[in-house]
């Protein structure tokens, strides 16, 4: 149950966000358990993002959230480094003009119930 939810200050095209998505399907393998099969992968562009006080740059806010009560560090690494290399690929958006918030937390609702 691992979510994806891309923040951009660019606009993107449906290719551009299904490039992403198929990118981020492969990066949360990286993650123990997880896999693009339970992957949601929301996108929200054109956001006027400010960062270091200017917004004259393209940059990028990333929150991952995954069902579970750890993840190892090293799997949190990969998977930021496969996200930022997606990201700069994908929109042009510099590793150094994007922030990534990584969670995880037992508690997750579906389908009437939570798990």
């Amino acid at each position: 149950m691992p979510v994806i939810h891309t923040h951009v200050s660019v606009e993107t095209t449906a290719e551009q966000r299904e490039a992403l998505k198929s990118a981020f399907g492969q990066a949360i393998t990286a993650i123990p358990g997880k896999s693009e099969a339970w992957l949601m992968c929301p996108f929200e562009d054109n956001m006027p993002i400010y960062f270091r006080g200017e917004n004259s740059a393209p940059a990028a806010y990333v929150e991952v959230n995954v069902f579970g009560s750890s993840v190892p560090r090293q799997a949190w690494e990969k998977l930021s480094v496969e996200i930022l290399n997606a990201l700069q690929s994908v929109l042009g958006i510099e590793q150094d003009h994007v922030y990534i918030r990584e969670t995880a937390t037992p508690d997750w609702g579906w389908n009437g119930g939570n798990f």
